[in-house]
């Protein structure tokens, strides 16, 4: 008998596609209310007048995975997002910042390279909508040679019943959907 039914096939897409991660935003998992999903899409974020902290990635240097495990023994199967970012430069601001990022648990919102065909927005991803992201790995690199990257390597990681969600297209602006309550987005 079968738990499910497939509903569409997919077809070889014509436009080339980009890699990688342009922003990353971070939530405090704590101060976000509510981020409701449809069909694979988050269609609302309620954050009071908490803000989210937008981190500009270097071209190439960060990306993301959602990795699929699944049991057949037990009959289940999980997703683990994972993002990779890399920082540039070791200043003691950004240490600072680092240690709140390992003590925090939260919700992290990809925006990708990658654009809507309909409007060339990028693409926006959410890592850790239901249980949260947490910092479990990093380095910091001072390099060898004198045009070798000083600066921070930092893996996060979550576990979530389903995969991760794209999010609602945007107006002009990232998170500018009328349905989206955010207090601001803090970028330095």
């Amino acid at each position: 008998m079968a738990c499910g039914t497939l509903t569409k096939g997919r077809g070889l897409d014509c436009n080339r596609v980009s890699g990688g991660i342009k922003s990353v935003y971070f939530a405090v998992y704590d101060q976000v209310t509510s981020i409701p999903a449809a069909s694979g899409a988050v269609t609302d974020i309620e954050m009071g007048s908490n803000s989210l902290y937008k981190y500009t990635m270097p071209l190439g240097v960060a990306s993301l995975t959602d990795t699929i495990t699944g049991s057949r023994e037990n009959g289940t199967i999980f997703y683990t997002p994972t993002i990779n970012i890399i920082l540039n430069r070791l200043t003691k601001e950004d240490q600072n910042e680092i240690k709140l990022l390992g003590a925090t648990k939260l919700i992290i919102f990809a925006e990708l390279n990658a654009t809507l065909a309909a409007n060339g927005h990028n693409v926006i991803v959410c890592l850790g909508r239901v249980n949260g992201m947490e910092l479990n790995a990093g380095t910091m690199d001072s390099g060898a040679a004198f045009g070798d990257r000083g600066g921070y390597t930092l893996t996060f990681d979550g576990m979530e019943n389903e995969p991760f969600q794209t999010v609602a297209d945007y107006t002009t602006d990232p998170f500018d959907n009328a349905g989206f309550t955010i207090g601001s987005i803090v970028s330095s």
